[in-house]
């Protein structure tokens, strides 16, 4: 066994609705005593497209001892499921940029002489990762009179990302700080002015980069080293997301101080879905 990251289900909260199922085509999860349940460590390959469909946010990811994901055992579950199960299943390894098992279930339809899937569109709307669904919002278009006159930045630092922040730098030392998913600002019209101004900030994406156990030492840094007052996570709404707020509750975990860490959850529209302080 070696450690990767594998979804953990808090029993606590999940209430049994059986959402969770469905989306993991890969039969990872399975429902027992009206709890949702892991069913085995081979069949969870750790990218967490159950987490999405959670209502009561009982599913993360955590990064443990466990036994490696097997491909080969996956797709026997798959493969029983028909084809728009399987074109699910290469669709969300595709989508999550997972080559190598996706070559692995190739193979595994060749040598089952199983018709392979064009992999364009899924067979319903959408039935891979959340986060990359195509929408379009042009009737979201604003007047010219809701924009009238000039906003200044409130950006006072450089550089931004978490790899290349200093915990140490004088712009982190006792102030509130801005931890963001990178298409927060982007999302959100007015992130300059309702909530970056008077902040130190950090950026980082919990899908794309890599080298994340960097990121959590350097969030304990910040709270034990740079001494900030307080942390705001803002992630956006798709499950991948949800993978900063994690990087965060594991660094805090461990660190010496405790502060106030609030999360806001920003929706693919520029709305607030969730502005709330949490315990770690």
């Amino acid at each position: 066994m070696a450690k990767r990251k594998i979804i953990k289900i808090d029993q606590e909260k999940c209430n049994g609705c059986s959402q969770c199922i469905p989306n993991c085509p890969e039969g990872a999860l399975q429902m027992i005593d009206g709890k949702a349940h892991l069913l085995s460590d081979l069949f969870c390959d750790g990218l967490g497209a159950c987490i999405g469909h959670c209502p009561v946010d009982a599913i993360s990811i955590e990064e443990r001892e466990a036994q490696q994901y097997d491909e080969a055992k996956v797709m026997e579950n798959i493969i029983k499921g028909g084809k728009n199960v399987i074109k699910a299943h290469l669709l969300h390894l595709k989508e999550h940029g997972d080559n190598e098992h996706l070559k692995e279930a190739i193979e595994v339809l060749k040598e089952k002489n199983i018709e392979i899937p064009k992999l364009g569109e899924s067979p319903h709307a959408h039935t891979g990762c959340p986060g990359m669904k195509m929408m379009d919002f042009q009737e979201n278009e604003t007047t010219e009179a809701e924009e009238e006159g000039k906003r200044s930045s409130q950006l006072r630092q450089w550089p931004i990302q978490l790899h290349l922040v200093s915990p140490l730098a004088p712009y982190y030392q006792n102030k509130d700080v801005i931890l963001s998913a990178d298409c927060v600002a982007y999302a959100l019209g007015d992130f300059h002015k309702d909530y970056l101004k008077g902040k130190g900030v950090a950026i980082a994406c919990p899908k794309l980069d890599e080298g994340q156990e960097v990121y959590t030492e350097k969030i304990k840094a910040l709270i034990d080293e740079a001494n900030i007052n307080t942390l705001t996570v803002m992630t956006m709404e798709v499950p991948c997301c949800m993978g900063l707020l994690q990087l965060v509750k594991e660094a805090a975990g461990t660190a010496s101080r405790k502060i106030p860490i609030k999360h806001i959850i920003v929706g693919i529209k520029g709305d607030i879905l969730k502005d709330e302080w949490i315990e770690v």
